[in-house]
């Protein structure tokens, strides 16, 4: 679709390729207009679409490829988690070209992982369920999911606990069955060190007792009463993850 605005900026045309390979429109490999059309399709200058470039390149978002000028580098940012929700409510992608989940398991555990407990209201021992699924791009794994609800979720949403992939967000199940919104909470991140199984997951390869250390991001969602659930995103050492839009 055109995007013809006269005096957009070097910034503005950066922001619209990157909003498109985040949203999975663009996928790695994929080839970038040229200058002349991003030229004409945002009423700028060449230097300005070649400054709109580099941003991108020094990203790790694009890459110069001979002939085909600019394409989506190999490696982009990693969509997953809450951010796969946004691009679900955007364009109805659950995933990008070239990107599928493979490893789906679901599992009813006694909770002791302090985290946990503390954002879902949970005491030690409590019972929730745990769903785990490996997401990859082009084949390679790029990052394990953990989302853990705790029973008066699954109670509202019993597909949860079933150990099959989900066809709809919980959210909107949730929300269509008792009325209240589900709000997204605030994702953060920390870095810590890999477990053996998360090494295994994501196919990297060391020697027993090596450290590995890893990005994790976890958000908490909720609707007006209490703690619906907990989502753990743990990415391959390298990831480029988008923290905010």
């Amino acid at each position: 679709m055109a995007y013809k605005s006269p005096g957009k900026g070097y910034a503005d045309v950066a922001s619209h390729f990157r909003a498109r390979i985040k949203r999975g429109e663009l996928a790695p490999g994929d080839a970038l207009p040229s200058v002349a059309e991003i030229r004409d399709q945002f009423d700028v200058a060449a230097k300005t679409v070649s400054r709109a470039l580099g941003v991108l390149k020094s990203e790790g978002l694009v890459t110069s490829r001979g002939s085909l000028g600019s394409v989506v580098a190999k490696s982009p940012i990693v969509i997953t988690g809450s951010d796969r929700l946004d691009r679900m409510a955007r364009n109805g992608l659950r995933y990008a070209p070239g990107e599928t989940s493979t490893g789906h398991r679901v599992m009813q555990r006694s909770i002791y992982d302090a985290d946990v407990c503390k954002a879902l209201d949970l005491e030690p021992g409590d019972e929730a369920v745990i769903r785990i699924r490996v997401f990859q791009q082009d084949g390679r794994p790029t990052s394990v999911g953990v989302s853990v609800y705790p029973p008066h979720t699954v109670a509202e949403v019993p597909e949860l606990a079933e150990d099959v992939r989900m066809v709809r967000q919980f959210g909107e199940l949730y929300t269509e069955r008792t009325g209240r919104d589900v709000v997204k909470g605030q994702r953060t991140a920390h870095a810590r060190q890999a477990s053996r199984d998360e090494l295994n997951a994501l196919e990297i390869d060391v020697p027993p007792h090596t450290a590995v250390a890893v990005l994790v991001t976890t958000v908490t969602f909720h609707d007006d009463e209490r703690p619906l659930g907990y989502w753990e995103d743990v990415y391959t050492p390298g990831a480029r993850v988008p923290l905010s839009d």
